[in-house]
């Protein structure tokens, strides 16, 4: 990536790094280090990791002192909507972020500039990026000037885990647990199972592309075992 294209990815997201690196590994998927058999560790994945966190405690910040009235139930809900794939993919196509994305040339033809799932995966790159070259006040501009968090405005995503802790919890004050089953696959294409447990009991298994997902499909299979009736 040359400095032409970095200058203008740093004009679209309100952001100037002083280490380009780190601007540039964000935006490098993991199918791109692959194909040129490069270090894993030079892809996203870990800045991916690290964004997760700090995007998560910047919001829950933000909610915090913005909606005063509301409870941790209530809270805890609005935060899944505000960092959710869609709401994050729909901050990356603000920023066109996907255009400048490196991917492998398996990825491009499998149209992953246009997938949810890597497009989200590039903002909270970007925001572990941006933590890392100079600390969360930074991280928090960049993310309350280009993540949507006005509850007006966003759209409706059901968080399984969430639902399901909720109808749990209404006959038990034991929580749910969730456990990695198995991981399989290259590191541009990992396939994760993942189980929910309680009280001792596996109430479902779930597969997804990243742990998250996995766990959201068994929360979700979990509650339909149950006969609780999911919004479509």
């Amino acid at each position: 990536m040359n400095e032409k294209e970095l200058i203008k990815i740093e004009q679209k997201i309100g952001y100037s790094f002083r280490d380009k690196a780190l601007l540039t590994r964000a935006l490098t998927h993991s199918s791109f280090v692959h194909q040129r058999k490069k270090s894993p560790f030079e892809s996203n994945q870990r800045l991916e990791f690290l964004g997760d966190a700090v995007l998560e405690i910047i919001v829950s910040e933000f909610l915090f002192h913005c909606y005063p009235e509301m409870s941790e139930g209530e809270l805890t809900k609005l935060r899944a909507k505000i960092v959710c794939e869609p709401n994050l993919s729909s901050t990356a196509g603000k920023l066109s972020l996907a255009e400048y994305a490196l991917l492998g040339e398996g990825e491009e033809r499998m149209k992953g500039r246009e997938k949810a799932a890597l497009r989200a995966d590039l903002v909270e790159a970007v925001i572990g990026a941006i933590y890392l070259d100079s600390g969360i006040n930074s991280a928090k501009k960049f993310v309350v000037r280009n993540v949507e968090m006005d509850n007006s405005n966003l759209q409706s995503n059901t968080d399984y885990k969430t639902l399901l802790q909720e109808y749990v919890q209404r006959d038990s004050r034991q929580t749910v647990t969730y456990k990695k089953e198995s991981e399989k696959g290259p590191d541009h294409d990992k396939v994760f199972t993942t189980s929910v447990w309680h009280k001792e009991l596996k109430l479902a298994t779930g597969v997804g592309a990243s742990l998250k997902k996995a766990e959201q499909d068994s929360a979700k299979k979990a509650l339909e075992k149950l006969g609780v009736m999911l919004e479509v």
